[in-house]
């Protein structure tokens, strides 16, 4: 039998770095997902064992081990699947393992192939539904894959303000959001493209001794708090301000951990202060924030499409690899397929 589906990326606004025991949040997060980055996954499930997969139609066996090891993750959950051999196909409409959150689309696009098998094999999952056990077993992958189950605006990891969110599974973010941020751009600049010098991985287990630890999650905290507010109000200089600096604090972090590293590249920091010049100067409302990569995101509401492309394509395009970016915006989350387009 075989099941399909396609899952987005997500960009965090309020950043997750740092983790404890199995991959639970040492802070919350909440992020926008998007709608054109995304992974389309097709498993096929057969009696045996063993995995197999293939990306872009090409067999990749050094991804095997670390699918192997998140089903030795999930297995707890779904023992079922020590009788099946799964055959993997994926591709991405973005470049793999470029700070673009592959991992998220990538780990949530085959957690949702899997709860979707257990349905239909009648296996009773513990979650209180389809979605919420999809971004449990997406969290046992990578972390910030549980945020990509829900489109819109999306929240992982327990804090006081926020009834019901949760360190074991992300949920759609539950209070008024004004029009402004439901169909927001997000410009993906690609100032590298490939392996990151650093992993995630390793840059999340740097914080365990990291001497601004508290602070930062005392930090993260209050800005999940703020943003609530900002979200309701529409309030854009202050999500400006706080995306921003949650941006940089992200690889402040990096850069002051021991040892330390820097994944931001010197066009990285052209488009910075590109945008924070063409802010001052036009007055709009354009902005950036970055993931775990030198990739810049530029965001801006919906209705200054037509000028946010203008300064892209005239003025940050010069500093991107090969002129290349993604234009892509607030998506409406994971679609099931019925037919995997090869």
């Amino acid at each position: 039998m075989t099941t399909s589906w396609e899952s987005p990326s997500n960009i965090a606004l309020i950043k997750y770095w740092g983790k404890r025991d199995t991959q639970l949040p040492s802070n919350p997060s909440i992020s926008f997902t998007l709608s054109k980055c995304k992974t389309t996954t097709e498993v096929h499930f057969s009696e045996g064992t063993g995995v197999n997969i293939t990306l872009d139609g090409t067999d990749k066996p050094e991804f095997i081990p670390k699918i192997e090891g998140f089903l030795e993750r999930i297995m707890h959950r779904h023992p079922w699947l020590s009788s099946y051999n799964l055959q993997i196909k994926t591709r991405n409409s973005f470049p793999h393992s470029s700070g673009i959150a592959s991992s998220a689309s990538g780990m949530s696009a085959l957690s949702l192939c899997i709860v979707e098998f257990a349905q239909k094999i009648d296996f009773k999952f513990d979650a209180l539904n389809f979605y919420q056990e999809a971004s449990i077993l997406s969290r046992l992958g990578s972390g910030s894959a549980s945020r990509s189950i829900y489109g819109g605006l999306v929240v992982w990891g327990g804090t006081p303000t926020l009834e019901n969110a949760n360190d074991e599974y992300a949920i759609e973010y539950p209070h008024i959001i004004d029009p402004i941020f439901k169909n927001y751009c997000d410009v993906v600049l690609l100032v590298e493209v490939g392996e990151k010098s650093v992993s995630s991985t390793a840059g999340h287990a740097l914080m365990d001794n990291h001497p601004f630890r508290s602070q930062r999650f005392s930090q993260a905290h209050q800005h999940l708090s703020e943003i609530q507010k900002i979200l309701k109000t529409g309030d854009i200089e202050n999500f400006i301000r706080l995306t921003e600096l949650e941006a940089l604090t992200l690889h402040g972090l990096m850069m002051s951990s021991s040892p330390s590293y820097i994944l931001m590249k010197p066009n990285t920091l052209k488009i910075i202060e590109e945008i924070r010049e063409f802010r001052r100067e036009s007055k709009l409302p354009l902005s950036f924030t970055l993931d775990a990569g030198a990739n810049v995101h530029v965001l801006f509401p919906a209705a200054m499409k037509e000028k946010g492309m203008a300064f892209i394509k005239n003025t940050l395009i010069q500093y991107c690899k090969e002129n290349r970016f993604i234009a892509d915006h607030v998506g409406s989350g994971p679609k099931r397929l019925t037919n995997f387009e090869k």
